[in-house]
């Protein structure tokens, strides 16, 4: 049963910017924190951000600022708007969900995830 999926991943120039999405079922969003992971090659998955249903926030300082995460009521789902992107940045990103009301570093950490997404590849080279 899938739970969540990703979209919205590609090549983009140093500078740019790329907004991924994060599709999930009613009950995933209405009881669920989102949470972005991201792996780059040949290193750990990294937890960047995390949005709850009760519109908690929390970012990893290696995002903050560049990277924003929302939620879209209408559709289930859970956006990450990422800018000034770097070529550190190229990684598979991955949704999650931690069944939390609040965002914090928790969240960021896998061994809070109860359902991970496929992941989508994101690559910034110029």
């Amino acid at each position: 049963q899938v739970h969540l999926v990703e979209s919205g991943g590609g090549v983009v120039q140093p500078g740019g910017s790329l907004t991924l999405s994060c599709g999930t079922s009613a009950d995933i969003f209405k009881n669920y924190a989102i949470s972005w992971f991201r792996q780059a090659p040949g290193k750990e998955r990294e937890g960047i951000s995390c949005i709850s249903h009760k519109s908690s926030i929390y970012y990893a300082d290696s995002v903050k600022g560049r990277f924003t995460t929302s939620r879209d009521t209408a559709k289930y789902t859970v956006h990450l708007a990422m800018n000034s992107l770097e070529p550190e940045d190229t990684a598979v990103y991955y949704c999650a969900a931690v069944s939390r009301s609040i965002c914090s570093s928790y969240n960021l950490r896998e061994y809070s995830i109860n359902y991970w997404g496929e992941g989508t590849l994101v690559t910034v080279r110029s």
